[in-house]
């Protein structure tokens, strides 16, 4: 006897077993699958013309499909980003920052590297955010920054390099290095040690530290580019460059005594450049002065003796005349000085000589007069 399908079956309405009721559901009932399929059908038909699955219909779904497939190639290049598109995953070309469109998946692809960001790597050092202190700590990691010299003497060098993406090596830095970040990092490392293992302690901790960071960013630019790594190496900063922890004490003993040193070194030779001049003037004058005497000296010979050669001249010419004229020159010379009164009472037709009259006595016994009298004078 056929029944209605009223949800219970032969044994009435509900969910009934033929030992009775069974277990009721307790959660939301799962929904109906044939239900959805009913639904959706229905909802496709509305959309088709004529309500059914023609010819039109699948064109029309087929474009739609296209169309939607064709506008898929359309990408936005961010402003720190490059666009490498990669056609079948071979890279064809690289795009700038905007909207650009490539052939739909799976026929071209597209990668996004932030290659125009420039990028911080620290070695020797590791900084994580603090909650307790809000902000940034810097912990120091020995397995990196400690490096050992020329010298045999051990450092401890921090340091930060600068890099990013060259603008034609994109799809070098895709391709052929694995690890990025790492691979700059191992090489930043490595040609820190080399460098500072051909270098003197002396000179790093005082004030080679540009020579040091020039030369480390030239040998990891030559090392990554041999990897044809496609990373540009900007900057190399040296943060710390110190002594072991163990004898920073002592090394700072030592720099105060060479800081010493060199201050007592200068203090010198300011005053050599002091002395030395005014002793080289004082050697000046007195060459100078001694060349003055020198041609005075000479002068004077060589005028008398051109005085006495013309004085001989004269003398071989008139003899008896010359001998008179000197020896008058001479008592004149010698005589000139004396205080001697010389009269001649030789002389014919002389009525003696005239009495004798200290008129020199008198001129000098008068300003001691003169002088008696102040002082006598003065006692009164």
């Amino acid at each position: 006897m056929p029944w209605k399908n009223q949800g219970g079956g032969p044994w009435g309405p509900g969910p009934k077993g033929p030992w009775g009721t069974g277990p009721q559901p307790t959660g939301p009932r799962p929904p109906d699958l044939e239900d959805l399929l009913r639904r959706g059908q229905d909802r496709l038909q509305q959309l088709l013309p004529g309500g059914h699955f023609s010819a039109m219909g699948i064109a029309l779904i087929l474009v739609g499909a296209l169309a939607v497939w064709g506008l898929s190639g359309f990408f936005r290049v961010q402003s720190e980003e490059l666009g490498v598109v990669l056609r079948f995953g071979k890279h064809v070309r690289t795009v700038q920052p905007g909207l650009n469109y490539h052939l739909p998946y799976p026929i071209e692809t597209v990668l996004l590297p932030k290659a125009l960001r420039v990028s911080t790597i620290n070695v020797g050092m590791t900084t994580f955010d603090d909650t307790g202190r809000r902000g940034r700590t810097v912990r120091d990691v020995p397995e990196e920054s400690l490096m050992l010299t020329g010298d045999e003497n051990i450092v401890d060098v921090d340091f930060t390099v600068l890099w990013r993406i060259k603008p034609d090596g994109v799809g070098d830095f895709l391709f052929n290095i694995q690890n990025p970040e790492g691979t700059v990092k191992a090489v930043a490392e490595s040609a820190m040690r080399e460098v500072i293992g051909r270098s003197n302690i002396q000179p790093i901790l005082t004030g080679a530290r540009s020579t040091i960071e020039n030369g480390v960013q030239d040998l990891m630019q030559r090392t990554l580019d041999k990897y044809g790594a496609g990373v540009l190496v900007q900057q190399v900063q040296l943060q710390k460059v110190d002594p072991p922890a163990q004898v920073i004490d002592a090394f700072r003993d030592v720099q105060a005594a060479r800081a010493d040193l060199e201050r007592l070194q200068n203090e010198a030779q300011t005053y050599s450049n002091r002395v030395i001049p005014d002793a080289r003037g004082r050697a000046a004058q007195i060459i100078q002065g001694a060349e003055g005497y020198k041609e005075q000296a000479v002068a004077e010979a060589k005028g008398q003796s051109a005085r006495f050669l013309k004085v001989y001249d004269e003398y071989k010419k008139a003899p008896d005349v010359t001998r008179e004229r000197i020896y008058l020159e001479t008592m004149e010379r010698i005589l000139g000085g004396s205080d001697k009164l010389i009269v001649d009472s030789g002389a014919a037709g002389s009525q003696g000589v005239v009495p004798y009259l200290p008129l020199n006595e008198l001129t000098a016994r008068r300003p001691a007069a003169n002088a008696g009298q102040q002082q006598s004078g003065g006692n009164r």
